[in-house]
């Protein structure tokens, strides 16, 4: 690359993509002049970002780690451009280890399971994580915890892919059987009237009515990892489940156990979640770049979130976004409002 030395204009960044991160995720910045009298240089807060790619109009960093605000400048030589705002996510909880969506109850509370190589026996199964970042045991004795959600009496539902049980669990932190012979018990999702969706990750959605009776609602092909499982608008119920594929589906599945393809094309997706307006959030890949996947009104995909290892999300009632990798959770100040489950 030639390094212009002949302009005393600034950079100018007319686009980043995608508006949001978390620590090791990719930024693309375009615009003009990033590379007229020096090579780039990118800092998000007061922390310098790794480039991957510099030219003149494009640069595309890494996000650090540790940086906990989202003005980003880009400098060459000594001009630097304007400040543009990112939405970067702040780590809040490490040393987990969840496999799918965190669960959020209706005052801000996010619960994350520890949830271990298949059979391991770990001390704490699921975190009570409040507001502040204090994360605390609320679940010890539960092996393989894998997918959560809560009823609207505030009761939280706990999945165990090692013995296929779904368990309930008080505000308290008691616990007991919901329903047993799930298979290999993955993940859950409530409906407006209060049945329980449990995806098998063997091929099999089950329903459980608020009598708890079992009904097979819905066949799809094995996954490798796990059923994912969200209710989404006009009664919906949405379902990933990773294969060894790189071009993998959503499905949704109608009230009668219709099932269709939503979206075909999309890498590994797992956790999902709808916002107040009705598109979709999908951890998955786009293109290559692993993050989550929004999809508008018209079902078309963009990256609205770039990071490693996600694999679950969940919206709070302060209009941010939760993320959950495969060992920490992030709070990412999205200004989104989440759709309400009930």
């Amino acid at each position: 690359m030639g390094i212009r030395k002949d302009s005393n204009e600034r950079p100018e960044i007319a686009k980043v993509s995608p508006p949001a991160a978390i620590a090791g995720g990719e930024l693309r910045i375009q615009g003009k002049g990033f590379a007229r009298s020096d090579w780039p240089r990118v800092t998000i807060g007061d922390a310098v970002a790794p480039l991957t790619i510099g030219s003149d109009t494009l640069v595309i960093v890494k996000v650090p780690e540790g940086v906990s605000a989202g003005a980003l400048v880009v400098t060459s030589g000594s001009k630097a451009s304007k400040a543009w705002s990112c939405d970067i996510g702040i780590q809040i909880a490490d040393s987990l280890h969840p496999v799918a969506n965190p669960a959020v109850d209706r005052y801000g509370n996010i619960f994350a399971t520890f949830s271990g190589s298949r059979g391991q026996k770990v001390a704490v199964a699921v975190y009570k994580i409040d507001s502040g970042g204090s994360a605390r045991p609320f679940v010890n004795d539960l092996m393989n915890a894998t997918g959560m959600a809560f009823d609207r009496e505030g009761m939280l539902y706990v999945s165990s892919r090692f013995d296929g049980v779904v368990y309930q669990v008080t505000p308290n932190g008691s616990m007991g059987v919901y329903v047993e012979g799930m298979g290999v018990a993955t993940g859950l999702a409530f409906d407006e009237d209060n049945n329980l969706y449990v995806g098998d990750r063997s091929g099999t959605i089950f329903k459980i009515s608020p009598e708890r009776q079992i009904f097979v609602f819905a066949t799809l092909e094995p996954s490798i990892a796990a059923y994912h499982l969200c209710q989404g608008p006009g009664g919906y119920l949405y379902v990933t489940g990773p294969t060894t594929s790189s071009f993998d589906s959503v499905y949704r599945i109608s009230h009668s156990g219709e099932v269709e393809v939503y979206y075909r094309g999309v890498g590994r997706p797992q956790g999902m979640a709808f916002d107040a307006e009705g598109r979709l959030y999908v951890a998955a890949s786009l293109g290559g770049r692993r993050g989550v996947v929004r999809f508008g009104a018209d079902a078309q995909p963009e990256l609205f979130l770039s990071g490693p290892g996600i694999v679950g999300l969940a919206f709070l009632p302060s209009r941010a976004l939760a993320v959950a990798t495969t060992n920490a959770i992030y709070r990412v100040d999205v200004d989104i409002k989440g759709r309400p489950l009930f």
